[in-house]
């Protein structure tokens, strides 16, 4: 299929500065994905700030020298530093600075400093039908998934060049044809305990991406809405162990009144009919270090911790003393609801408060041999061997607060 570009967009794409170069960068892209034209966007949601090495901060500075600004809201995900100031990150010079560069060249392009991977928690909630570009993995499967908007998983430095030329492919989950379900995940043969329990929907998220890969679902069985906090872990977890983009959960999702709507009126390609050992299955899978006698950290808020998540770990670790750091992740919009005393009694009790960032993306953690971290996550369980070298234990928020106390995995004796 030909790409057709309008008259103002090969204007601006045969120009020299930083905007030429955005225009070039996402053209040249629908071309290679098949899309027959460029579609105006919303908004931005930018992963392309985080530090992996010089040549992103190079492009970035290069895009600032070409006079480039973003021309729809643009968010900025997570970076390589808490500017904040919450904790200390442990990245060496000249690693640190130029991850500092960076941070400010997206910050000169125009891009709110809101450093989250939940800015969807953070006010960015752009509008059900409205063609966004929004990278990092969990942010996109919540936009299309619970905001339905419409976007595809922009990776680095495709966020930005679609940020700063206000277009994106008209392909892929920008079309309405390529939205619906085709594979059924029934939930419904498991315990209803479970499904209203936190544990469940990461556990479940897990399953999901493993199981459809990149393929749309919708979740069937669920008989109330489990909370916009349950369906960001499930949509988190589908898109680590998956290349999920998209899910549908029939009576919850906008797209969803019913699985029939999801599935545009068809009958699935596939149903898979989730077993109580299935979901047992899934959730040993995200724990590396089953059996260990011994935690030497927890982390928690990947993605982000919501007001409500800091709220219920403030009520968990309340009165008590940690035996081991239990690292909090969350972004600025949460912090300010946690000034003064209800921070520092969170960190008098051993509470370590991380903003801007995130324990797996940027070295904060010691650097232990065979360490072992818990958490609540089916992110951070799927990320933290590969990138921070602790093995896992999984576990409920409470479950976490619990062994972080006595400093090793407790649970819950009905699971």
């Amino acid at each position: 299929m030909t790409l057709v570009l309008s008259e103002q967009e090969r204007r601006i794409a045969a120009g020299s500065d930083g905007a030429a170069m955005a225009m070039r960068i996402v053209a040249e892209s629908a071309h290679l994905l098949g899309a027959p034209r460029l579609i105006p966007i919303a908004s931005a949601h930018i992963d392309g700030a985080l530090y992996h090495g010089d040549s992103g901060t190079l492009f970035a500075e290069k895009l600032v020298e070409g006079g480039a600004q973003v021309a729809v809201r643009s968010t900025l995900n997570v970076g390589a530093l808490d500017l904040a100031g919450c904790a200390r990150v442990r990245l060496p010079e000249p690693q640190r600075g130029m991850a500092r560069r960076m941070m400010d060249a997206y910050r000169k392009l125009g891009c709110e400093p809101s450093w989250t991977c939940a800015p969807y928690q953070a006010g960015h909630r752009p509008a059900r039908g409205t063609d966004v570009a929004w990278g990092e993995s969990n942010a996109v499967v919540f936009c299309n998934s619970v905001l339905g908007a419409r976007t595809n998983r922009y990776g680095d430095f495709l966020d930005i060049a679609c940020a700063i030329s206000g277009r994106a492919p008209d392909c892929g989950l920008h079309r309405p044809e390529n939205r619906r379900a085709a594979v059924v995940f029934d939930v419904s043969q498991l315990p209803p305990a479970f499904l209203s329990s936190e544990v469940a929907w990461p556990v479940l998220g897990s399953l999901f991406g493993r199981e459809l890969g990149d393929a749309i679902g919708v979740v069937v069985g669920v008989q109330e809405h489990p909370g916009e906090d349950a369906l960001k872990a499930f949509g988190a977890a589908a898109g680590s162990t998956g290349a999920v983009g998209l899910f549908h959960v029939a009576g919850v999702t906008p797209e969803a009144r019913d699985a029939s709507e999801a599935l545009g009126r068809e009958g699935p390609a596939k149903r898979i009919v989730v077993t109580p050992e299935m979901a047992s299955d899934a959730k040993a899978r995200l724990a590396t270090a089953a059996g260990a006698d011994r935690i030497d950290a927890v982390a928690v808020g990947s993605p982000h911790l919501s007001v409500h998540e800091m709220q219920q770990l403030e009520a968990l670790v309340a009165g008590r003393r940690l035996a081991v750091p239990l690292y909090a992740c969350t972004g600025r919009h949460v912090l300010a609801a946690f000034d003064g005393g209800r921070r520092k009694a969170l960190e008098a009790a051993g509470v370590v408060i991380v903003a801007d960032t995130c324990v797996v993306v940027t070295p904060i953690m010691p650097e232990l041999e065979a360490g072992v971290l818990m958490t609540n996550s089916g992110k951070f369980a799927q990320y933290a061997p590969g990138n921070t070298g602790y093995a896992v234990v999984y576990g409920s928020m409470a479950e976490c607060v619990e062994s972080a106390v006595r400093g090793r995995p407790v649970f819950a004796s009905v699971q």
